[in-house]
């Protein structure tokens, strides 16, 4: 049967604590920014594909004032029938343009403002932890 020793944690000095501070502060601000990058990183996407549906919105409205255009043109012929489907048509492309823009707008305002406050109060309180100042001290 073989003992087990458990040896007790290092006492530091404050001198060395003091030593290990800055190496501390520029970890913890290390990791804060790149916390802040990839939460940047995943806003700019959600942004990017809300101007994605814009861009499919813009392409159904093109389509839409063509089908449009062909419908004066038919309206100004005498057959009635067939500039009625044309109106179908451009009905149809202007609805789908409305719903992509819809979503687009949705998809852009998750990813608007890009940063986020939730790091930026983190980056704050980390300071003012580094200053010495706590919650009883205002």
């Amino acid at each position: 049967m073989s003992r087990v020793t458990v040896v007790p944690p290092e006492k530091k000095s404050v001198f060395k604590l003091i030593g290990e501070l800055p190496g501390l502060i520029s970890t913890l601000i290390r990791d804060e920014i790149e916390s802040i990058k990839q939460e940047l990183i995943t806003r700019l996407k959600a942004a990017g594909i809300g101007i994605g549906f814009f861009a499919g919105a813009a392409v159904f409205a093109y389509f839409g004032a063509f089908a449009l255009l062909a419908t004066v043109i038919l309206v100004l012929s005498v057959w009635l029938w067939p500039w009625l489907a044309a109106l179908i048509v451009a009905v149809l492309l202007f609805g789908a343009a409305g719903i992509l823009a819809l979503l687009g707008v949705r998809r852009l305002q998750r990813g608007v403002p890009p940063v986020s406050q939730t790091s930026i109060e983190s980056v704050k309180s980390d300071v003012q932890a580094i200053k010495g100042v706590g919650q009883y001290d205002r």
